[in-house]
């Protein structure tokens, strides 16, 4: 037995590991080993154990020739490759032939394209399967029936397309399924009900139509995720079954995640979600749910972000929700006759009224354009004169920002609520086209990560947004501020956030909506420190005649723009993945593209590049590390991987870049091992 794992080694895997004939377990997992691995495993004849994940290990050929040796280890029951950068493709004959002992195969976030082979259903005594974020495509093979045994299977954030096969339901002991993330279209298997190990079960980010009722007979459940599919339809009451999962043979708890939000669902929410008494996490937001909000069992334990993007919900105004109109059962004659004849009177009365005012206020001000408002605009109307008043007069005192296309002041209403205004210069000849072009990508728009639209206020001579207020202002200013400091889980789940609402924005809806000008100045900061992606004047919509790249002129911030933007104009979804990637450097660095360091062809993106095999130490911003640090090794470790990522956003290539939907898992994945070793 070796086990080197969770230390700083580097350069290539040591050839006098192979001399060792009686090695039965190998560790060299989460250490900084690059080069090639090596086509000599198979000499270790009695090899039981293989792990290398988390290194820089690659493949000599595109057919990963390493697994072909493998297959002289007969006695191997586990193999796992995970986060190295393969670059490869899954050969069908190496896999067929591997150890008939084989137990735990992983390959996950390795970069390994084409199919998954038919010849894995020949590994009888597969158990565990992580294929997870590679680029795998065609569908899911049906001789993964034959794993009888197979109690784990992750095959998510790939291409894979075609419906789920009938014939994973003969894996009758799969406790987790993880689809997500790819393209997977039709209905649920109805003989998923069948599966009673299941205990989770994550189809999020495909495109799935429909639920089979039998479905939620599988009772034992415990963790589910629909989200961001095409589901339609209401909530079947059925869904209070899931209620009795038998944990240590005792105690019976229930359903303890259900995320079905970025769906079309609609109808009451069921009243018998409240029998699910351990439900902790609730997602229903961005559907087209209706009526009142229950609020027995635990749902008053659940935030408005649960239901938010509902329309048509009402309940407890904590939820952000109108109050529900109470019903009215018995009207006395006098009642009645106020209702039928004063009532209507006082009604029109006061429509002329209202007429009149408008009118009036229409010759001050100017015909307003109502056209261009987004649906949460409709909820309150403001003029000119309430939002004069609510900036003093637009003072200086008051002017949070100043960009192209006009100037942010801080504003506070009538009521006292603080909010932001976006007032446009009119004098800038493209902000016409810019504010139509932000209020109308408000319209669709709708993500706990994005600034939220309260209002507009449009005429001939004046031209404002009003935005919900972030009190901690930009990331910009977070970053190059003496007066601020991230610490590396702030840094985290900011970057984690912005990735969150580049995913949504890219896979939310068929139409793509490609930002164009990803910087931190447009990452603003709420109470909490959550950031949410703003201005979006000069963002673009993909339609699928546009396929994946329109052409454009460029006006994108420059240093954060990629190079087929500024070259060709050429607008895509790929660009935004690679100015999430400069903002990712720069987070971690604190150094701007711009930085007076970086001239002539030595850019951000390269000095990163050129440091990060050699010492991280010497790019992070040093706030980050310090050796004195107990927990040095993990973070450091933590910002090497940042730092790949960020490499594999600005890959020079556009169709060789990752997608929204990779950068939020792998950075997902980081944070979750840097909070398991610190």
């Amino acid at each position: 037995m070796l086990q080197m794992w969770e230390n700083n080694f580097s350069g290539t895997i040591p050839r006098f590991i192979f001399n060792a004939s009686k090695l039965s377990i190998l560790e060299l997992s989460d250490n900084s080993f690059s080069g090639f691995i090596p086509n000599t495993f198979g000499n270790l004849r009695n090899l039981q154990a293989l792990r290398l994940s988390n290194n820089y290990l690659t493949s000599s050929t595109l057919e990963l020739s390493f697994l072909s040796s493998l297959s002289n280890c007969k006695s191997l029951t586990l193999i796992s490759f995970s986060n190295n950068p393969l670059d490869g493709i899954l050969p069908k004959t190496s896999v067929g032939n591997l150890s008939h002992s084989l137990e735990y195969f992983e390959m996950a976030y390795c970069n390994v394209s084409g199919g998954i082979p038919e010849e894995i259903g020949n590994l009888t005594n597969l158990t565990i399967i992580y294929l997870g974020g590679n680029k795998l495509n065609g569908s899911i093979p049906s001789t993964l029936g034959k794993l009888q045994k197979l109690q784990g299977l992750g095959l998510e954030n790939n291409k894979l397309e075609g419906s789920i096969p009938d014939s994973i339901c003969h894996s009758d002991e799969l406790y987790k399924l993880e689809l997500g993330g790819n393209k997977l279209s039709g209905s649920i298997p109805e003989c998923f009900n069948n599966l009673a190990s299941l205990r989770i079960l994550l189809l999020g980010s495909n495109e799935l139509t429909s639920i089979p009722l039998t479905f939620w007979n599988l009772k034992d459940i415990l963790y589910l995720n629909f989200s961001s599919n095409f589901f339609t339809g209401p909530l079947p009451l059925e869904i209070g079954n899931l209620k009795i999962a038998r944990i240590d043979s005792c105690d019976l708890i229930s359903l303890i995640s259900l995320n079905l939000s970025n769906n079309n669902l609609s109808g009451a929410i069921p009243a018998s979600l409240e029998k699910l008494s351990y439900l902790k996490d609730l997602n229903l937001s961005f559907n087209k749910l209706e009526g009142e909000i229950p609020r027995g069992g635990s749902f008053g334990n659940f935030s408005a972000e649960s239901f938010e993007g509902n329309e048509l919900l009402c309940g407890s105004p904590n939820l952000r929700v109108p109050p529900c109109k109470t019903s009215i059962h018995h009207i006395s004659r006098k009642n009645a006759f106020l209702l039928g004849i004063v009532l209507p009177l006082s009604t029109v009365f006061m429509i002329v009224v209202i007429f009149l005012i408008v009118k009036c206020r229409k010759r001050e001000r100017g015909p307003p354009n109502d056209a261009n408002m987004p649906p949460e605009a409709m909820q309150r109307m403001f003029s000119y004169l309430e939002l004069c008043r609510a900036t003093d007069g637009f003072s200086e005192n008051n002017l949070i920002g100043r960009g192209s296309f006009g100037s942010v002041f801080k504003a506070r209403l009538g009521d006292g609520m603080e909010v932001a205004m976006k007032v446009f210069n009119l004098q800038y000849g493209r902000v016409f086209k810019s504010f139509d072009v932000e209020c109308e990508m408000m319209k669709s728009i709708r993500h706990r990560n994005i600034i939220k639209v309260i209002s507009s206020c449009s005429n001939e001579e004046f031209k404002a947004l009003v935005l919900e207020y972030m009190p901690h202002g930009s990331l910009e200013k977070y970053l190059h501020s003496s007066n601020y400091i991230l610490d590396i889980y702030q840094r985290l789940n900011i970057m984690i956030d912005v990735a969150s609402a580049l995913e949504y924005l890219h896979f939310g809806y068929s139409a793509q909506v490609i930002h164009c000008d990803l910087k931190p100045s447009n990452v603003l900061l709420d109470d909490n420190m959550v950031a949410h992606l703003s201005d979006f004047g000069i963002a673009k919509l993909l339609t699928r005649e546009d396929q994946s790249t329109i052409q454009t002129q460029t006006l994108a911030t420059i240093g954060y723009m990629a190079p087929e933007y500024g070259k060709e104009g050429r607008v895509s979804a790929n660009g935004d993945v690679y100015s999430f990637g400069i903002m990712l450097m720069e987070t971690f660095t604190r150094k701007k593209p711009t930085d007076e360091i970086f001239n002539g062809e030595m850019t951000l993106k390269h000095w990163v590049n050129d440091w990060l095999p050699i010492s991280t130490k010497e790019i992070v911003d040093p706030n980050l590390l310090s050796r004195e640090d107990i927990n040095f090794v993990a973070k450091e470790q933590c910002v090497s991987f940042v730092f790949n990522v960020a490499m594999e956003c600005t890959v020079e290539s556009p169709e060789q870049r990752i997608n929204a939907k990779e950068i939020v898992t792998k950075l997902l994945k980081i944070r979750d091992s840097l909070l398991r070793n610190v």
